[in-house]
């Protein structure tokens, strides 16, 4: 039996980061001032996490605020909760079950885990060595299309965590694609499967289609219309006849799956042997290391596969072990407690200075907001502070030519985590490598020029007019956090996902939140199959509907109908 929550709120240490708070405000704290008083600052504020080199010292802290921040999560008893996680013990509470995404990415090293009658490791390494096996049988060109020719093109069909997972990573690693390449389908907007069709040759192409239930309408609605259009295209091309023998055998050898209902997989009609499974202790968010990275494992390859798992796991390890003072996850995710809580900070941006990182903020969103976007505690009573914070962003520097104005004279106060590697993540052109240091340059630049701003007398100064004075002065103060490897490599990119799933637990923690259930999602779904026959015409769905939404649909029928 899981215990209710502490609040926050009521401990010593949130008492004590409240005054803190304001004597930092009434003290005039500013980065600059910070900096130049303690030129130890950075080296103190710089800690590791397996490949990870995060540096702090530019957020709006000093020993003190890290030394309450501590205490709070000791009050509020996050190393008894990360235990109770690895341990397998049912914190989901809500949905009555363990959370144990981390025993995806356990070593073979890792001692037994039991959890509710079964051995999750040997679980675990079974599913893993399925999935080994197929993905070598695609690559190696044993596992062939119904008319004898090998795969060259994978498409993912899932949404939310079993597409969002996949489609960052496969683009992340694009210095690891191989001949087998991979496309991604997640909404059940007809273009976004149709414009993805359109280039493939359907006796080449693998589908994936990713779903735990098996029965999430856009994901079952985008595998019908590629089923169907396998179908229609193997026929047309004479690669297969018209009966339904043939028609099964193409199914079962074009479409996996990954999920746990065998039952409504077979009646698709794919066949058991190509079904992957996970357990109800993977949610969909963390669930890339799972069975639904599939598909990275059959085009990045295995080895691959198994460098992206052993990432995550050395920041597991790190977050598990680890003292709080210098346990990297739960300190940032104390420090996102900190500006939410004490500072009224509202979003947090995510600025990868790395192009092949393009998707990765999306894929935050759905980690921290699915996550902590909530109004009750696990046990079921109202939150006592704010929660959650939106998070966003966009790779870098593309971003300083679009939002920068905002982070930096703008009125909200938005703490950034940059994001950068030392290596380039492709070759470059001609080999110059002034190019990869105009990337870093800007990525210091923008950190610097956030912290420390420019001053009225700088810019006067600089012989600026008087009366433009204002509008040029950077008021710093404004907080960053920068994290740095060597390079994206599969290993850096588990850590860097692992890294951002323990902020939010720890965050979630603080604020005695669930962080693993997403009941807020389901209420939308479930009026959409309400409305789905009001748009179709029938009469009583129509009446049924509030005034808005009646009005919105009988507006699309006399569009539909004008236009016929």
């Amino acid at each position: 039996m899981i215990a209710s929550p502490i609040d926050a709120t009521s401990t010593p240490a949130w008492t004590a980061l409240t005054a803190h708070r304001d004597e930092l405000k009434s003290g005039g704290f500013h980065l600059a001032s910070a900096f130049g008083t303690d030129p130890a600052r950075a080296d103190r504020f710089t800690l590791t996490a397996a490949d990870l080199r995060l540096d702090l010292s530019k957020n709006l802290i000093d020993s003190t605020t890290m030394r309450l921040l501590v205490q709070l999560a000791e009050q509020v008893g996050l190393p008894g909760r990360i235990e109770a996680m690895f341990t397998g013990q049912h914190i989901n509470t809500t949905e009555d079950r363990a959370v144990l995404h981390t025993a995806l990415r356990a070593d073979d090293a890792a001692p037994s885990l039991e959890v509710d009658g079964q051995d999750v490791r040997k679980d675990v390494r079974n599913e893993l060595a399925k999935i080994d096996a197929f993905a070598r049988a695609v690559r190696q060109g044993e596992w062939r299309g119904v008319s004898d020719r090998p795969i060259d093109t994978v498409v993912n069909i899932g949404i939310g965590g079993s597409d969002l997972g996949p489609a960052m990573a496969y683009q992340a690693l694009s210095a690891y694609h191989g001949p087998i390449r991979a496309h991604f389908v997640s909404n059940v907007d007809p273009s976004d499967i149709a414009d993805t069709l359109a280039t493939l040759d359907p006796q080449t192409t693998l589908f994936i289609v990713a779903s735990k239930t098996f029965g999430t309408l856009e994901t079952l609605t985008n595998a019908r219309l590629a089923r169907n259009w396998l179908l229609a295209e193997l026929k047309a091309q004479g690669a297969i006849g018209g009966g339904e023998t043939e028609e099964r055998k193409a199914i079962s050898r074009h479409f996996v799956a990954v999920s746990t209902a065998l039952d409504r997989v077979k009646a698709f009609g794919i066949d058991p042997s190509g079904v992957f499974g996970f357990w109800d202790w993977v949610g969909g968010r963390y669930s890339v290391g799972s069975a639904i990275g599939l598909s990275l494992a059959v085009t990045l390859g295995p080895e691959v596969f198994a460098e992206f798992l052993a990432g995550f796991a050395a920041i597991d390890q790190h977050f598990r072990t680890t003292p709080l003072e210098r346990n990297v996850p739960a300190l940032m995710g104390l420090l996102n407690v900190w500006y939410v809580n004490f500072w009224d900070a509202r979003s947090h941006a995510v600025l990868p200075y790395c192009q092949h990182l393009a998707r990765f903020p999306a894929y935050l969103q759905q980690l921290t907001m699915e996550s902590n976007g909530k109004s009750v505690r696990w046990d079921g009573s109202p939150v006592t502070s704010a929660t959650g914070e939106v998070f966003w962003g966009e790779i870098g520097t593309n971003g300083q030519h679009a939002f920068y104005q905002l982070l930096h004279q703008g009125t909200q106060l938005i703490p950034a985590d940059f994001i950068a590697f030392a290596q380039p993540a492709a070759a470059l052109v001609d080999g110059d490598q002034d190019v990869h240091d105009l990337l870093l340059a800007n990525f210091v630049a923008q950190t610097a020029a956030l912290a420390f701003g420019k001053p009225a007398s700088q810019v006067r100064a600089e012989g600026t007019a008087e009366a433009i004075v204002p509008a040029r002065v950077f008021p710093g103060n404004r907080p960053s956090t920068s994290i740095m490897a060597d390079a994206l490599t599969p290993g850096t990119l588990g850590q860097l996902i692992a890294l951002y799933e323990h902020i939010t637990f720890t965050q979630g923690t603080v604020w005695g939140i669930d962080s693993f259930d997403q009941w807020g999602v389901e209420l939308g779904k479930q009026l959409a199959t309400q409305v789905t026959p009001a748009l179709a015409g029938d009469a009583a769905a129509i009446a049924s509907l509030d005034a808005s939404s009646r009005s919105l649909v009988q507006y699309v029928r006399a569009a539909r109908a004008a236009k016929a």
